[in-house]
């Protein structure tokens, strides 16, 4: 594995770290309470708390402190997933800590729809 996928897998991996602290999973409890499943609310509670547990690792790392350094951590992460399963593993785990569970409405046949052929 090259230096960066390892240096990225370890950073990825104490961000996710942090998600259990106690402190932060009371802190993500809380703001998953207040949004209620609601995707709208998820990104006015939840996503504020899961950044501000992500900049606390990645600030270390040379990542600015605002939302500007985590954009280009996920960018980063984003960048690495396709070419290295580990890295989109923690990456899938650090998004389940703080995105709720998207389930995909009933499609096809099943449901009255229809495809046509063409």
């Amino acid at each position: 594995m090259p230096f960066w996928d390892v240096w990225l897998a370890v950073v990825l991996a104490e961000v996710i770290q942090a998600f259990s602290a106690p402190e932060n999973a009371v802190r993500m409890d809380e703001a998953r309470d207040n949004a209620c499943n609601d995707m709208g609310k998820m990104l006015q509670f939840v996503l504020p708390v899961a950044t501000q547990i992500q900049q606390e690792v990645i600030k270390a790392y040379g990542f600015s402190c605002d939302g500007e350094g985590v954009l280009k951590f996920a960018r980063l992460v984003k960048s690495y997933e396709a070419q290295d399963p580990e890295i989109a593993s923690l990456s899938g785990k650090l998004k389940a800590l703080f995105l709720p569970p998207m389930t995909l409405p009933p499609h096809g046949p099943a449901s009255g729809g229809s495809v046509a052929a063409s």
